[in-house]
């Protein structure tokens, strides 16, 4: 398995992790009021704004514990330039990731079209930056895997 099919599954697997552990510690300070309170919108407020920055802070974490690993075991450093294949590979993830995310910001706003409550839109778009965050770290596999 080569050195990017490696980073693809650890950040795969860290975003699940990442992603999972926040969902669960936000779930637990899920307000219990009216929907359409401001308090609902201050938390999902915070919950967005609190994810981007954990999660920054968690993926550079994981990729220098990666990249430890990988030498130690390995014995190779990972390489410091990016060829042709690797940046066609990584736009074409990053496609096939935002068309995913765009296809769920659509979903999402038209659940309130649908008359749902605003707590859904926002699980919509966090559910839509989740599986769309899975998508781009698959297809990069896929794509290094499939030797494109």
């Amino acid at each position: 398995m080569s050195y990017q099919e490696r980073r693809s599954l650890v950040h795969l697997f860290g975003s699940i992790v990442v992603t999972s552990l926040y969902g669960v510690y936000m779930s637990g300070r899920y307000p219990d009021v009216d929907p359409y309170t401001a308090e609902m919108f201050h938390f999902w407020g915070t919950f967005f704004l609190l994810l981007i920055p954990v999660s920054i802070v968690a993926k550079i974490i994981i990729n220098i514990i990666f990249s430890i690993i990988n030498t130690i075991i390995t014995q190779h450093e990972e390489p410091l330039m990016m060829d042709e294949r690797d940046k066609l590979i990584e736009l074409k993830a990053l496609r096939n990731s935002l068309y995913l995310f765009g296809i769920g910001v659509i979903v999402a706003m038209g659940s309130l079209v649908w008359e749902m409550s605003p707590s859904v839109m926002f699980l919509l778009l966090f559910m839509a930056g989740f599986i769309a965050d899975l998508v781009g770290d698959l297809s990069q596999f896929y794509f290094y895997r499939r030797g494109y």
